[in-house]
């Protein structure tokens, strides 16, 4: 009992629509097609028997569905097949039941005449074939959304597998890079390896807890980039210069180590000297600008490595707009959008 209160409350809406159409029903014939009217003629006990009618007719077609629809989906052939085999139990049972009726009474003769019983399997018919109509459609509406709602939690768990994957390329990319410098650290000047090893220690903790998430807050990762410069600094003291410039204070989001990457790449590909340095500008405003100047290693890899592939692929799941990337012969630019009001 209680379920299937559950199923009224859930379809309510459906089954006013319905009360209310049979309502204007029982008003309509009288007035229009019997030119009558009276104070029964706004009674609602005519739409309250045509709401239980079309209840019958719904179980009806509830119990065919479930007999020869297996499949969420429905083909023309089974829908008739459905659609006539209920219709054709409906009015087996609605002139069952008014047969019992009458002949408890004792009506039978006045209610089972040959015109009167035809205008009544006529009636039927077409209530039948409309409130059968309305039911079929707000079925397959339920079940479409139902479907809509599986593909859609489908494809946000795809994309959420799809990032974690690339984010666990990106994690190694920045260990292994690191661990390059502090080797070669090591060699040059044990102090600073030491003091690198310390920044590093600190700077890796926010990459692994960047780790569990989609996106971070701006300003966090404004904060990250500068302590990871910091450790470039370390190797190469003022060969590379980052300047930062931010219109405000920023609370929207970005994909994690978005500014590390472009800034490792500018390191990676560009020779920088304490006479002709690589100067890195992180701009944000509409969206988010990481520019360079160019002087490029001879041995330098291509500018669209691995981890910017990465980055492009991440913000193709999680945003409209795309990373855009400009570059001439002097100057290099990525400009990644911004991703607004998310929940991390």
């Amino acid at each position: 009992m209680e379920n299937f209160t559950q199923k009224i409350y859930q379809n309510r809406y459906f089954l006013l629509f319905i009360l209310l159409f049979a309502y204007v029903q029982s008003i309509y014939i009288p007035i229009i097609v019997g030119q009558q009217m009276n104070a029964y003629t706004f009674t609602p006990d005519a739409a309250l028997v045509s709401l239980i009618g079309s209840g019958v007719l719904f179980l009806i077609m509830l119990f065919f569905i479930k007999k020869w629809n297996k499949s969420e989906t429905l083909s023309l052939k089974v829908l008739f097949k459905i659609f006539g085999a209920s219709l054709f139990v409906y009015l087996l049972a609605t002139n069952t039941f008014g047969l019992l009726i009458a002949y408890l009474f004792d009506n039978i003769e006045k209610n089972f005449n040959q015109q009167t019983f035809i205008l009544s399997l006529f009636s039927n018919f077409l209530d039948g074939l409309v409130y059968g109509v309305f039911f079929l459609a707000y079925y397959y509406y339920l079940i479409n959304k139902k479907q809509q709602k599986k593909i859609s939690m489908y494809n946000k768990a795809m994309t959420e597998s799809k990032i974690n994957q690339l984010k666990t390329q990106l994690n190694p990319h920045f260990l292994f890079n690191n661990l390059n410098v502090l080797d070669q650290l090591i060699e040059e000047d044990k102090d600073k390896a030491s003091d690198f090893l310390n920044e590093f220690a600190e700077i890796y903790r926010y990459v692994l807890q960047s780790t569990d998430k989609e996106l971070v807050r701006i300003e966090d990762e404004i904060d990250f980039v500068q302590q990871y410069f910091k450790l470039i600094q370390h190797k190469y003291n003022d060969a590379y210069q980052l300047q930062i410039e931010c219109k405000s204070i920023i609370k929207d989001f970005m994909v994690p180590l978005t500014l590390q990457l472009l800034v490792e790449n500018a390191v990676q590909h560009n020779l920088g000297t304490k006479g002709n340095p690589v100067c890195i500008q992180i701009k944000i405003d509409e969206n988010i600008a990481v520019s360079n100047n160019t002087n490029l290693k001879r041995n330098s890899k291509t500018v669209s490595g691995r981890g910017l592939k990465n980055l492009k692929e991440q913000y193709s799941l999680l945003s409209e707009k795309p990373i855009q990337i400009h570059q001439t012969e002097n100057y290099f630019s990525v400009e990644v959008p911004i991703i607004h009001n998310q929940n991390v």
